[in-house]
């Protein structure tokens, strides 16, 4: 049995909206289903009923989200009863996966129609206290937060792979020699880059703002900052270190889907694809240097697809950390780097967990499809050392 292809029809997000901002108070299921039903409403000609599965990211699943957020989004949508839907979690790359998991499915004849995407609300991410290990305890309990991050870690795990996201950060600054102004210059770049791709329409195309919220474009995009504000920030992680709250992605909420398609599928549309899957790959490292898992996975998938560094028109990157993009920068010393985040990235953007993947992978076949050709690659580091990659093309 052959494979089939496997077309990215379209791919919507919400403005990204920042911690505690314009969309802290919708529930992630809400967001989830808004992005659905409008990734749906642009496409009339497709019955509902011919969705064969929802496939949505995320990342906490521990609050609002819980019980399968990607079936909840589904009926929250609006859609048939009789379309499943499934969760999927990689960390930050969740809804990169969920996008790589429907695309294999639709390739291997298992599904026609597939809405993929993610979800994440950092704001309403919630505390959680563990079951205490004998019945009334007279102690307060332990608290951890689910935003972001490690918690209730296992005793057993090698402490270096448990560092602090910013502490890997640090990391792979120190392996590269990547200084704090290089960092700086690379976020005051994402911010530039964002703002100006705002202010020309250019998400226009893929932007479906959430009912009543005020929120037009990403909310942490800080158009006037500049390298001495910057440089005046502290180290968030390490003493005397160059990771600061300002070369980093923000605590973020927003959702993002995209409709995945076989030729009938993509007939049943009446519409032209942005871009066709060509190839995909996830790779892993030492946990502390997550930050340089995107190297071997864009390699890896680009070799699937038979293509290499050359044939790259646009790279989205996700900006976790301008210390680990630099740093994945560094180990492709074939790229141009003016094919990465030409519309800036998830410093000024925003870096909800479980949507971002989704969202990337939508701003790539976007821009596939305002070129007329070309190759594009989606990829993100992810937390405890892992690395995707998606390569589309058209």
């Amino acid at each position: 049995m052959g494979y089939r292809d496997v077309f990215i029809v379209d791919a919507v997000r919400t403005p990204v909206g920042k911690y505690g901002g314009a969309l802290a108070r919708v529930r992630p299921d809400d967001l989830a289903a808004h992005a659905v039903r409008e990734l749906l409403a642009r496409s009339p000609a497709l019955d509902p009923a011919r969705v064969d599965d929802v496939v949505l990211g995320n990342a906490n699943g521990a609050g609002e989200e819980n019980r399968n957020v990607g079936r909840m989004a589904a009926l929250l949508a609006g859609l048939p009863v009789t379309v499943p839907g499934a969760t999927v979690n990689r960390l930050c790359s969740s809804g990169l996966e969920a996008v790589i998991q429907a695309a294999r499915a639709v390739a291997v004849g298992e599904a026609s129609v597939v809405v993929a995407g993610g979800v994440e609300s950092m704001s309403r991410a919630p505390w959680v206290v563990p079951k205490p290990e004998r019945a009334f305890p007279a102690g307060a309990p332990e608290m951890f937060s689910t935003t972001l991050g490690w918690r209730m870690v296992n005793p057993r795990m090698e402490p270096q792979w448990t560092v602090a996201l910013g502490e890997g950060a640090e990391l792979v600054a120190d392996k590269h020699e990547i200084t704090q102004a290089d960092q700086d210059a690379f976020a005051l770049a994402s911010h530039r880059k964002a703002a100006r791709a705002w202010k020309d329409g250019l998400f226009d195309a893929e932007s479906v703002p959430v009912p009543g919220t005020d929120l037009t474009r990403d909310e942490t995009i800080r158009d006037t900052t500049s390298l001495d504000a910057l440089a005046r920030l502290k180290p968030a992680f390490r003493p005397g270190g160059t990771v600061t709250a300002g070369n980093s992605s923000p605590l973020n909420d927003g959702a993002a889907a995209l409709l995945v398609t076989d030729a009938a599928g993509l007939a049943a549309t009446g519409r032209e694809p942005l871009a066709r899957v060509r190839a995909s790959a996830v790779t892993a490292i030492e946990p502390q240097y997550f930050g340089l898992g995107p190297v071997r996975a864009v390699r890896t998938a680009l070799e699937r697809a038979g293509r290499t560094f050359a044939d790259v028109g646009v790279l989205e990157l996700n900006e976790a950390f301008a210390a680990q993009a630099l740093g994945c920068l560094a180990e492709w010393p074939e790229l141009d780097p003016a094919v990465v985040n030409p519309r800036g990235g998830a410093i000024a953007i925003g870096h909800p967990l479980g949507a971002s993947g989704a969202r990337i992978a939508g701003a790539v076949a976007h821009q596939l499809a305002a070129a007329g050709s070309g190759t594009g690659v989606a990829a993100l580091c992810v937390g405890v050392g892992q690395g995707v990659a998606l390569v589309l093309e058209r």
